[in-house]
This record gives structure tokens, sequence and C-alpha cells, in this order.
């Protein structure tokens, strides 16, 4: 049987999966079936991997993290290799790759005539209520005043608007000094696309959106604009990260540093976070990389969807705000994992 399971791998086999309504069907490759894999950088890999690999409570990657935490650089691509099987996971939606960053903001801890526009921490009864008020409601009902729960107020609300999206950021006190703020809950309301917006309105088409048109159309059109930002009831709330070093990223959803280039936002649904996802993003700037699973995103859902983390500042954000490209995803799961997804009787 085992000697029949290998064979069906070195072939490519193709198994299918029903979940729920929708079809799910799970490929089984080879790594010389990966674009590019020979020439990847597998020690940065590893390393970004043993970083949240001891998060995983399941004793099959504990133990493959453990022996990961054994490897050398030269070794890392043999790792891979032989404890993993790449698997192609589809859903029927084409693979789309965006990209997001850690934004840099100018603020103060005080309120000021230049600091205007408060980043708050989550109220106590945002938690209890599922969904809570929508930004409108936020933002205009008095409902968050006088309670002590800003964090820190910064000097652009376009700016704290698009902080919200990317979940976390860094804050450039006047005194010098950096305040690191990351996602500290939300008002449960779905997130909608102020871009997808503006192309409905017939303002841009979608292959002209992206972050800076946005942020430019909202400032030339200030009563508009702030309607437009409405147009979004998700909202975000955040809480200050005193113990992160300056030099580590920004905190993903396994409550970890994420790497630049190496780590990406998934939907877990389909994509276990800490696992190895091979990435083959076309369009320009084409990347052949491994990277590692280790955030989530409102707007991340299905299998071959993923958001790339470009690092901090202004020049990751407007690398992160132009992609939008297509491409393929493949999974690395253990071995087992993998076998355990053919159909019986295979």
């Amino acid at each position: 049987m085992i000697g029949a399971l290998r064979s069906a791998v070195l072939a490519g086999a193709i198994l299918t999966a029903h979940t729920g309504a929708a079809e799910t069907m799970h490929t089984i490759l080879t790594f010389d079936m990966l674009d590019g894999w020979a020439a990847d950088d597998h020690a940065a890999a590893l390393s970004v991997f043993t970083n949240t690999c001891d998060l995983f409570d399941d004793p099959d990657w504990r133990t493959l993290c453990a022996v990961a935490r054994e490897q050398t650089p030269d070794t890392a691509r043999g790792f891979f290799e032989l404890f993993f099987r790449p698997v192609l996971i589809e859903d029927g939606q084409d693979c789309l790759f965006t990209g997001y960053f850690e934004p840099e903001l100018t603020g103060s801890r005080f309120p000021s005539a230049q600091f205007r526009y408060p980043l708050y921490k989550m109220p106590p009864e945002a938690l209890e209520s599922n969904p809570w008020l929508d930004r409108r409601q936020i933002l205009t009902s008095g409902v968050m005043d006088n309670r002590g729960l800003e964090i820190a107020w910064v000097d652009d609300p376009v700016e704290l608007f698009f902080l919200q999206i990317q979940g976390s950021g860094r804050i450039s006190l006047p005194d010098g000094q950096t305040l690191r703020v990351g996602y500290g809950g939300a008002n449960g309301h779905p997130y909608r696309s102020i871009g997808v917006e503006l192309v409905r309105r017939g303002i841009y088409s979608a292959h002209q959106v992206s972050a800076e048109v946005i942020k430019n159309w909202v400032r030339r059109n200030p009563e508009a604009g702030q309607e437009l930002l409405f147009h979004n009831p998700s909202y975000v709330f955040f809480r200050e990260l005193r113990h992160l070093p300056a030099d580590r990223g920004p905190l993903g959803a396994m409550n970890r540093s994420v790497t630049p280039l190496r780590s990406i936002a998934v939907d877990p649904a389909h994509t276990p976070l800490g696992a190895p996802v091979w990435i083959e993003k076309d369009g320009q700037g084409k990347m052949r990389r491994l990277m590692v699973a280790q955030d989530t995103g409102s707007a991340i859902k299905g299998s071959q969807r993923a958001d790339i983390f470009f690092g901090t500042g202004d020049a990751a954000g407007q690398a992160a705000g132009t992609l939008r490209d297509t491409g393929r995803m493949v999974v690395l799961l253990p071995i087992q994992r993998a076998y355990a997804l053919l159909p019986d009787g295979f």
C-alpha cells in the first residue's frame, strides 16, 4: 500500500474532497513540480518556520518543529523535501496575491490642534456584542468620548483608516520615540472595500485603484471622502505593543513577528497557520519562494488567496499597495497528513 501511495504522489495524484456545498480539490505534487524550488533560500524559510512552529498543538507538527530546530543552512532544503509533501488546494476560485505592510504614522500621546484623530482601545461592551456599532456610529455618536480609551492621536484620518486595514503600525512621537500598535479587536461588521466602491461609482477603473490613489481622492474630496470611508462599516481597535523590538516585524495572527517577503496571511479554513507555503506569483516582479502562513485577514478568503507581507514604511507600502497578481500557492504538509487526503481505497 505504501508503495502505491508513493507512486501516486510521484505522479501528482489528484485527490478530491467535499467541504459543504463547495468542492475542494487536493493535488499532491512533487518538489520538482514547483517552479524555481531549487533556487530558493530554504534556510531563510526554515528560520521563519521555526519562529512559530512551537505553537502547533498536533504531535506530528511538533515533532517536525523539533527536527527543524536541529537543521543547518545546508540541510534546510533536505528537511522540507524529506518530511513534507506539496499539496495544491483548489476551491474553484482563481489565485490572487495581494500585499500588506506595517505603516508609519506621525502622532502624539496627547491631543493637539495637529494631532486630532485618536486610535482607540477596544471598549468592554464591544467584546460582549457582535456586531457592535458600525464605523459611522463609533466616530459620530460620542460613544468613545472621555473614557480614556485613546492610545494616541495622529495627524491624518486617511492614514489612520489604512492603519486599521493593515492592523498594525508604528507611530513616530514628537520626542523621537516610536509607539508600536497591533490589532486589538474589531466591531464585528464585515469589511467593505472602498476601492471597489470607487470602481462601482465609475470614478476609477479597477486597474487604476491603489492605496495611494484612494488616499489622494479622499483628500481632494474631504466631505465625499469621509462618506466613502463610512462605506466600510468595519472598525479596528488597537493595543500598544510595549515589548516588541524595533528590529522585529509586527505581530501576526500567531502573536509572533512576521517577516518581510517570507510571511503571508492566509485563510486558515484551508491553510494551517504555521505551515510552509510555496508561492508562485506571476505578473510584475515574479516571485518564486517558500513562505510561512503566519497571519490572517478579513479579506483573505479561499484556498488560493494570500496576502504577502512586504515590511515597514512607505516603500513597503507602495509595493504592497499595487500588488494584485495571479499565480499559484502550494501548501507543504507533513507526509502523513498529505497521504491522509487520499480517498479510501486509492
